[in-house]
Parts: structure tokens; C-alpha cells; sequence
């Protein structure tokens, strides 16, 4: 009977040994797991310190000195032979006058050249549409250095036959200058803002633990001029062109660690 009695005991504190140890278990292993998720996590590793994260903004108004424009020809025949000819014709008189206004080789690129055919959809449901022609477009990109010309330039390339004239901006042609400029108004701006933050919240910032930069200038873009709007070669007074300013915008992000 005493042996009946000792051996249930002994097997109670074996299962009562056996719940501790598995409980330990539970818990170390819980614990290595929520380290172990907890590394990557701002706040949960000492490797890892809070930071705090403040934008700055710099920005440079500027007047352009470059004007950037795009030319083209569009020329319609009946045959692939006669509407290269005549786009030839057409397009050359446009270089020699862009030349004769003395703008240098360097600054005239060819953008854009496409042949293509021309059909007749008019009989589309009763046969297969017929080629009645062909149509070339070839495109210059052309940059002017003397922006007060720039309006008898584009006056005087629809004269000589462009009959096409888009995507008319202004630049800076070395803004380096400008942008470490703004640069500089945007650090300054993200360290204002960083102390004031601080002094608010009532802590300490440590050293800077990241910088990222961003940002650029965005020239104005004017509408397309063509002969409709008055650009055509029958003596009508150059268009008048704005060049306004152009807006150097560069953003910063300073990091710092948190005292």
C-alpha cells in the first residue's frame, strides 16, 4: 500500500517537474522569437537607435538663357519618291535659314524622321482601303542662345517651310550654380526645422545617421504654334515670346539619432 502511495507521488512530481520544463522551454523559446523579430524594428535593438527624419526645401528663381524649340516638316505626295523630294527642299531652306540666323551646327539635331502612307478610308466597308499617297514628318530640335530673336526665328522657319512648331521651353544652360544654391536653402531649412522640433518635443538629437536629396527645375512649357495661329510666311509680325523665370527646387531629408 505505501508502495502504491510512493509511486504516486513520485509520478505527480515528475508531471509536475515535466510542466516546468516545458513551460521554461515555452518561454525561452517565445523570448529568442520576439528578438528575433524585434531586430529589425526601430526601437527594439540597441544596435538599432530612434531617429527622427526632417524635410527641407530650397528653392532659386532664375532667368533662362537658353530657348529650346522643335521644327518640323510635313510633307504629302502621291509617290514615296516626290514627297522625299519636296520634304528635302522644304527642310533644307529651314537649316539655311536657321544658319543664315547664326545658329551654329552643334545646336540643330534632328529628332524625328518618319515615312509613312496615306489611305483612303472612305470605301472601308464595301473594300480594303487604298493608298492615295504619302505623308513625311521630319523633325529638328533647335536651341537658341538669343532669346530676344526668338519669336523672328520661329517666324522666319515657318516662312522658309516648317510648317509645325511644338514643345517650346526656356532653360538654364549650366545651372550648377543655381541648384548647389538651393541646395544649400534646403539644408538649412531641414536643420531649422530639426531644432525647433526638438526644442517642442523636448529632446536631444545625436548625430545625423542619413541624406537624401531630390528635386530639379521645371522650365515653362508654351503651347504649339503653327500658320493657323498666325505664324504663316505673309508678313505677319513675329509672335511675342515670354521667357519668364525658371524655379530651381532641390528637397533634402537630414536623419538624426535621438539622444
Amino acid at each position: 500500500m505505501l508502495d502504491f502511495f510512493q509511486t504516486k507521488q513520485h509520478r505527480i512530481v515528475f508531471s509536475i517537474f515535466t510542466i516546468l520544463v516545458i513551460l521554461v522551454l515555452v518561454i525561452m523559446i517565445t523570448s529568442g522569437l520576439s528578438m528575433f523579430l524585434g531586430k529589425g524594428k526601430t526601437g527594439y535593438n540597441r544596435q538599432n537607435p530612434n531617429v527622427i527624419s526632417f524635410a527641407g526645401e530650397g528653392k532659386i528663381s532664375t532667368k533662362p538663357d537658353i530657348a529650346m524649340v522643335t521644327l518640323s516638316v510635313v510633307t504629302e505626295s502621291k509617290t514615296v519618291a516626290d514627297v522625299q523630294k519636296k520634304n528635302t527642299e522644304k527642310m533644307n531652306k529651314v537649316i539655311d535659314f536657321l544658319k543664315g540666323f547664326g545658329i551654329e551646327d552643334k545646336d540643330i539635331k534632328t529628332t524625328n524622321y518618319n515615312l509613312s502612307p496615306r489611305y483612303d478610308y472612305s470605301q472601308y466597308s464595301s473594300k480594303m482601303p487604298q493608298i492615295i499617297g504619302y505623308e513625311i514628318t521630319q523633325s529638328l530640335e533647335v536651341k537658341m542662345r538669343n532669346l530676344d530673336k526668338v519669336g523672328e526665328i520661329l517666324e522666319g522657319s515657318v516662312a522658309a517651310g516648317a510648317n509645325q512648331i511644338y514643345s517650346l521651353y526656356f532653360k538654364i544652360d549650366k545651372d550648377e550654380e543655381f541648384k548647389a544654391q538651393a541646395k544649400e536653402l534646403a539644408i538649412k531649412d531641414a536643420k531649422k526645422k530639426a531644432e525647433e522640433t526638438a526644442k517642442q518635443l523636448g529632446i536631444k538629437l545625436g548625430k545625423l545617421s542619413g541624406y537624401s536629396e531630390g528635386g530639379g527645375y521645371y522650365p515653362p512649357i508654351y503651347s504649339n504654334y503653327d500658320k493657323a495661329m498666325g505664324m504663316g510666311a505673309g508678313g505677319e509680325s513675329a509672335p511675342s515670346i515670354q521667357t519668364g523665370e525658371n524655379e530651381i527646387l532641390v528637397n533634402v531629408t537630414l536623419t538624426y539619432e535621438i539622444k
